[in-house]
């Protein structure tokens, strides 16, 4: 498993819907590769910033369609999120919970990975407000009963993540952390669990062979 993720996040083919995720993720990796380290991370994150919308702006991969407020469906610290049409939503993200774009698009395609179900697809780019969002689709799940977070636990217990803390979550062997799985990110329905908002982080085993 640790193998198929290692491809999907450090290689550089774009297949399929995911395309032009991975085509952004692909230039994030190569802009972190070739950068000066620097201790002060906000700085590298606003450098990171001002590269991707060099980029955006360049492979035309901004989200220029409208968005309603009578759209709007909820807000979290992280985003907002939007009604696209009866069967799926938007979610509009400043990645304020990474330390840099880079991570935040590793994260989505880790999300990709582990609950296709609710797969997120990269819309383009927006500036709210003059700061850089990203824009995603995500297929609209609706919950027909309270979610039992020991469920939760069990499930992600039996596939190899471990529980560390609150809603936080730690795959040894793969070398990812999973966290913020409180009641509003994990929906029940037909007795199946739903992740419609995952925190993914890859630390530094997850590169080692």
């Amino acid at each position: 498993m640790k193998d198929e993720l290692q491809n999907i996040i450090l290689r550089d083919e774009q297949i399929g819907p995911g395309s032009q995720l991975k085509k952004v993720q692909n230039f994030l990796r190569r802009y972190a590769k070739t950068s000066i380290t620097t201790k002060e991370q906000q700085r590298f994150k606003d450098q990171e910033t001002a590269a991707l919308i060099a980029f955006a702006k360049a492979e035309n991969c901004f989200y220029n369609h409208s968005i309603s407020i009578n759209d709007f469906i909820s807000e979290g610290a992280e985003q907002k999120v939007y009604r696209l049409d009866d069967t799926q939503v938007l979610k509009i993200n400043q990645s304020i919970f990474y330390e840099s774009w880079l991570d935040y698009f590793n994260s989505l395609l880790t999300h990709n990975f582990f609950f296709p179900s609710t797969a997120y697809t990269f819309l383009g780019f927006r500036f709210i407000n003059e700061e850089l969002h990203a824009v995603i689709k995500q297929d609209f799940v609706t919950a027909d009963e309270p979610v039992d977070l020991n469920v939760v636990k069990e499930f992600l217990e039996f596939n190899g993540f471990q529980h560390k803390r609150n809603n936080d979550y730690f795959n040894s062997e793969i070398g990812v952390i999973l966290e913020d799985l409180h009641d509003e990110n994990v929906l029940t329905y037909n007795g199946v669990l739903f992740f419609i908002d995952t925190v993914f982080y890859l630390t530094e085993s997850f590169y080692s062979t």
